[in-house]
């Protein structure tokens, strides 16, 4: 390439980045509401992190016995969640789904956000936060390929560059005009899907590999993690979906909510059974390994902190997967929209705090310490939450061009969910 065409691609790099700065920073007064909002939470979490900096994890309720707390919880649901956004793009591309095609770039894009939260709550969860070049290989003591942590950290950066390359480039292309080329994010597709099943079996390893904790010591827990990845990833597309024709002006077609529905309905049911025969299993038996299991449930010698988090969370799966299993759900918006918070909140639940929390408890040593999160935790996930939130609207709102942008498909089909008028996405 000469020094003109490289002047030339240069040139339209800054044409690109602009207009996508124009279009994330454009919008209405609940645009700027939203946005201000999250800004808000997201420096309210900064000035917690600080705290916690400067007094060090005292300012948390980890201790020597229960060491992992909220922040590795929600660290193993967004990985679920990053792995269940992209694995939707199933439909779209193997089985050559063009209705489809939209939820490619709304799931690269939840990725996207979900994995830079992934690392956020590692970092906050470091001791010594600074000391994190000692993941990067050939820098540090990497401890590869031992170290169940290092295929984690692998992984989850390679999905990272994956889903930026996919998204970066279908709206690079969106923005010049001209038709992607399917030898440059095509064979990206199908490498992700095969990433996200990657980065939540590697996840499921590095909690089953620890002999020491008998609760994650399951052959159940990789196809756990993958079941209820594909309940958290695709309620939460079909709640931005509802958002995105509603403010957005994005048509939506009625294909792809009931294909996510189905996909919802059936991973909850089998949710639901894998619970049931980890808890037969835990507690039938009986024995010193099945403490952490009845602990979790009905509490163990007057401790029952984790009581009512896991059976909201079952409460919650069950009602949940009664609304979904109820005909023509996708024609009731609001109804879905409850059923899917439901669902999102109950594998949150189910995933965070009743799976990393109890392993701990009893400890090693047979000793009961429960764990509370403290003020500083909660703020300091509440702040990562809002600067993914951030990332994830921003990232929508510069595609919003491509998804508004009308499919041959897509037009030919007559059962096309009704979207927001122009005007109101134009105002958006």
């Amino acid at each position: 390439m000469n020094k003109a065409a490289l002047r030339k691609q240069a040139t339209s790099y800054r044409r690109f980045l602009w207009q996508a700065a124009r279009d994330a920073t454009e919008g209405s007064a609940w645009f700027y509401a939203w946005m201000i909002l999250l800004t808000a939470l997201a420096l309210v979490g900064l000035h917690a992190w600080a705290v916690q900096m400067r007094d060090g994890l005292a300012v948390t309720g980890m201790n020597d016995h229960v060491s992992w707390g909220l922040y590795i919880a929600n660290f193993t649901f967004m990985v679920g969640l990053a792995a269940g956004g992209v694995m939707m793009v199933i439909p779209a591309y193997l089985y050559h789904d063009h209705e489809m095609h939209d939820l490619t770039i709304v799931g690269e894009l939840l990725a996207v956000a979900a994995i830079v939260m992934c690392i956020c709550f590692v970092v906050v969860d470091m001791g010594r936060p600074e000391r994190f070049w000692h993941m990067f290989p050939f820098v540090g003591r990497f401890n590869f390929p031992v170290s169940m942590l290092t295929w984690d950290v692998i992984v989850l950066n390679g999905y990272l560059a994956l889903n930026l390359h996919i998204c970066g480039y279908l709206l690079y292309k969106r923005f010049l005009g001209e038709r992607p080329n399917p030898r440059w994010y095509v064979p990206f597709v199908y490498l992700s899907i095969f990433w996200a099943i990657s980065i939540h079996t590697v996840t499921a390893f590095l909690y089953s590999g620890l002999g020491g904790r008998p609760l994650w010591n399951t052959a159940l827990l990789a196809p756990r993690f993958l079941v209820t990845a594909f309940i958290a990833g695709p309620a939460f597309i079909i709640v931005v979906l509802f958002v995105l024709r509603r403010l957005g002006g994005v048509p939506v077609a009625r294909r792809p909510l009931e294909i996510l529905v189905n996909v919802v309905r059936v991973t909850l049911l089998i949710n639901l059974l894998m619970v049931v025969s980890e808890l037969f299993t835990e507690l039938y038996g009986g024995g010193a390994r099945t403490a952490s299991g009845h602990y979790l449930f009905f509490g163990l010698n007057g401790a029952n902190a984790l009581v009512p988090w896991i059976w909201t969370a079952v409460g919650m799966g069950v009602v949940s997967a009664v609304m979904f299993l109820r005909p023509g759900v996708v024609a009731h918006p609001v109804w879905l929209t409850v059923a899917c918070a439901l669902a999102f909140t109950g594998i949150w639940i189910e995933k965070g705090m009743g799976l990393i929390v109890p392993a701990f408890i009893p400890s090693s040593l047979h000793e009961i310490v429960e764990y509370f999160p403290s003020l500083v935790e909660w703020q300091v996930s509440a702040g990562i939450w809002a600067w993914g939130l951030l990332i994830l609207t921003v990232a929508l709102k510069i595609a919003l061009p491509i998804l508004r942008e009308p499919h041959p498909e897509r037009e030919k089909a007559s059962h096309t969910v009704e979207a927001a008028p122009r005007a109101d996405a134009k105002s958006t």
